[in-house]
């Protein structure tokens, strides 16, 4: 009898249209000399309207605009900068480009984001900023983190790389700290290829972050080729940013079809005794980037052999981020208990826009087969 190969099921990759191919192709053909900036203005203009933000520059990646963000607040050599623990290293390496320390604090079992009630007790004299990230789409306690934030005199840097489209108590991810930033991989809601974002209105921050920008030139300061300091170049190329035009005006549809493809995984999944997917409390709204399922230790369910499991059926799918104090260029954090036994438990499964609601259910019984005949 003859195997019937099934179809791969990706995790992910970017919604692409005839729009975006117009633009982009309209920026190669045109997008040169007076109108090679034409798309990066208009996507920062753009995106900016999106966010309700008054100011943002588009960059090459979400990490440079996290490394432009820090040297604006003023982070340095000797200062610390406090990062929840289940992350991805883009988050904290800039802290460390500076010359600054990352303080891993631990996560909330529910969301996996900071958990405000630790972090207090991990300020110290040195302590500068505080990096709130948007796991996967799950919104990071924003309000009583901007609490701390303001009573101790602290700077707050919202990572919103993926959390794109999801709302806090109405207002949208990337507007609660000093300054937002965003991510346009290739695997995000929305993509340029590779890229980011970064937004803020508060106009002091946002004049450094021009500056340092774009090689420590001053725009004010009316000498060609002229730095009055050292900066970078995380400029973002008007390719990019013609295709991030497109996509910005299907933001709404890009970020409902990931809820929509969420609502499969949450129908199929719900009478899986001790699995648990994104939380969406009352006062939020979840863009849900990355649908992840977490197993109760009961289960004993290990994602990787899960994972064996999936790719054997030929679906693809994503271990939890590591602890980052569990990573060899960091020291080991074990006081952060749920972050330590939270990541080997827990995968991201595929939610691309263009998987259908069958594709997303051979996936779920898969997992539940899985579970019920081959872990036993």
């Amino acid at each position: 009898m003859k195997t019937v190969e099934l179809d791969r099921i990706t995790i992910h990759k970017p919604s692409v249209t005839d729009l975006e191919i117009a633009y982009v192709n309209d920026a190669i053909r045109n997008g040169w000399g007076d109108h090679c900036y034409d798309y990066i203005k208009r996507f920062e203009k753009s995106f900016a309207a999106y966010q309700g933000s008054a100011y943002s520059l588009a960059t090459a990646s979400c990490t440079g605009a996290i490394h432009l963000a820090l040297a604006a607040m003023g982070v340095g050599a000797g200062d610390e900068v406090i990062v929840p623990d289940i992350n991805w290293i883009a988050s904290v390496a800039p802290v460390t480009y500076l010359g600054a320390k990352p303080v891993f604090v631990d996560v909330l079992e529910d969301s996996w984001c900071l958990d405000p009630a630790r972090i207090e007790a991990a300020i110290t004299p040195r302590t500068k900023a505080i990096i709130a990230v948007h796991l996967y789409g799950n919104l990071a306690e924003m309000e009583p983190i901007m609490r701390i934030a303001r009573k101790h005199g602290l700077r707050v840097l919202e990572d919103a790389a993926e959390g794109l489209g999801s709302l806090y108590q109405g207002q949208k991810a990337g507007t609660f700290g000093d300054i937002g930033v965003f991510s346009f991989h290739g695997a995000k809601t929305m993509s340029t290829g590779e890229g980011g974002m970064l937004v803020t209105s508060d106009a002091a921050l946002m004049e450094r972050v021009r500056i340092l920008g774009d090689h420590g030139r001053d725009p004010k300061v009316n000498r060609v080729f002229w730095m009055a300091e050292l900066g970078y170049k995380y400029k973002m190329s008007n390719l990019q940013a013609a295709m991030g035009c497109a996509q910005i005006e299907r933001v709404d549809e890009l970020v409902d079809k990931k809820r929509e493809i969420f609502g499969w995984y949450r129908e199929f999944l719900a009478s899986v005794p001790g699995l648990r997917l994104n939380p969406e409390p009352a006062y939020t709204r979840n863009s849900y980037w990355m649908p992840t399922a977490v197993f109760d230790p009961a289960r004993a369910v290990r994602n990787l052999d899960l994972m064996a499991y999936l790719k054997e059926q030929n679906i693809d799918s994503r271990p939890m981020f590591y602890p980052l104090s569990s990573l060899p260029m960091f020291e080991e954090v074990r006081e952060n208990a749920v972050a330590y036994g939270l990541y080997h438990r827990a995968l991201n499964l595929p939610s691309h826009h263009e998987h259908t609601r069958d594709q997303i259910e051979r996936v779920c019984q898969t997992i539940v087969h899985y579970l019920d005949y081959v872990k036993g």
